[in-house]
């Protein structure tokens, strides 16, 4: 019986990244064996058991074989005749399939150390065409070390979109790693590999349709709308890691893109396409709520917030009274995250402030100073408190912008 540390714990080692989980392989022995030593069997399709005190994972080195379509299909053997180099060929891609035993001595048949060096994501055999997942991890790993691909392996990638191996994903598990890829370093790689393999107009295919559209000529003419898109994501990352502020950048400019006219009218202006289209991609991800909310304020109301200078008091009212923002202040501020990044997310613009975050914060602070408890202790009742909150929630704006408006 042999021990291995193996994956991402070496990986990331050798990257001198700090290392969260550490996975164990256990070469040269049986279940019985395992269960004998007090460790707890947790796998149901292959023997993964919990170490008695440490509670880490140790497997059973294994082989697969593919049987279906899909990433289910698969008839797993995990016995003691199965060899660590074995095992490690299953792996997805070279930088995870290096192991490390005990004396701390590395093994690394697929060179996955020179992959490491020269920052790239090698596919470890072509059994990673069984596994459409695998698309997915290698375009988030790509998020997370700004790594290039390998032309084998994007070749590769390219021809499991083709023979439709990406339509076999399932909605929870495409949104689980896009998630993990948009709270990455650079979750815009995550959309450039997905595209460059064509996966993105599968599973993303209202993102796709932003690529090629003209940028405003009041913007950057010259950029088409999906490369501000990508530069919009890079400069989300920077202001936070808050995935719900980076999925709502992702969308922000949905209703921009060349959906087709049958599908949605165009006579619809760029905010109600874009929540036309939003509604469908978060049904179809079931995507959780928090993100949805924020993302459809963020569609509809990003460009008031970069003409808020310009907005009547009765506008910017409405627009934080609609986002809920005095019940839930920490989602407006989400919300002038978001606008910020898109702001800055044209070429020669990234370092440019943003203004119109603080004037917005301002606005809403003022009329946050209304005392509803005011408004009763006047007299008023009913539907009269809620119209009079309002009309004094526009007198404590107007009575700013008077007397700071330029600040």
């Amino acid at each position: 019986m042999q021990v291995f540390k193996v994956g991402g714990a070496v990986r990331d080692r050798l990257l001198g990244r700090a290392v969260k989980d550490i996975d164990w392989v256990v070469v040269g022995t049986t279940v019985e064996h395992m269960q004998s030593l007090g460790f707890i069997q947790v796998g149901k399709d292959f023997p993964v058991f919990l170490h008695p005190k440490t509670k880490q994972e140790y497997a059973l080195a294994r082989t697969e074989r593919k049987t279906g379509k899909g990433y289910t299909g698969f008839e797993v053997y995990a016995a003691a005749d199965v060899s660590l180099e074995q095992d490690l060929s299953r792996r997805d891609l070279t930088i995870n399939a290096m192991a490390e035993d005990e004396q701390g001595n590395i093994i690394d048949p697929f060179n996955g150390q020179q992959d490491l060096d020269n920052r790239l994501l090698r596919h470890v055999s072509p059994a990673f065409s069984e596994d459409p997942v695998r698309i997915l991890r290698i375009a988030r790993f790509a998020a997370r070390y700004d790594f290039q691909i390998a032309p084998e392996t994007m070749e590769l990638m390219q021809e499991m979109v083709k023979n439709g191996e990406v339509d076999a994903l399932v909605a929870e598990r495409v949104w689980q790693e896009a998630e993990r890829a948009l709270g990455e370093a650079y979750p815009q790689r995550f959309i450039e590999v997905l595209r460059q393999c064509g996966a993105l107009a599968v599973i993303f295919p209202e993102v796709e349709q932003l690529f090629g559209v003209p940028q405003r000529a009041d913007y950057h003419p010259e950029v088409d709308t999906g490369i501000h898109l990508l530069l919009c994501l890079q400069q989300a990352r920077r202001l936070t890691s808050d995935t719900q502020v980076i999925f709502a950048v992702l969308v922000h400019d949905l209703g921009k893109g060349n959906t087709p006219s049958d599908i949605l009218p165009r006579h619809l202006g760029h905010e109600e396409r874009g929540l036309d289209l939003l509604v469908p991609i978060c049904k179809r991800l079931r995507i959780p709520k928090q993100y949805k909310e924020l993302a459809k304020f963020v569609v509809q109301f990003h460009t008031h917030c970069h003409r808020i200078a310009d907005l009547r008091p009765n506008t910017a009212l409405n627009v934080l009274e609609v986002m809920d923002a005095f019940r839930r202040p920490q989602r407006f501020e989400q919300f002038l995250l978001a606008c910020e990044a898109d702001a800055r997310g044209r070429k020669g613009l990234e370092h440019q402030p943003y203004p119109q975050a603080a004037r917005f914060r301002r606005i809403f602070e003022a009329a946050q100073q209304v005392n509803v408890a005011t408004i009763i202790a006047d007299g008023f009742t009913g539907s009269q408190i809620k119209e009079q909150l309002h009309q004094r929630r526009i007198h404590a704006i107007k009575h700013l912008l008077h007397n700071h408006g330029d600040e």
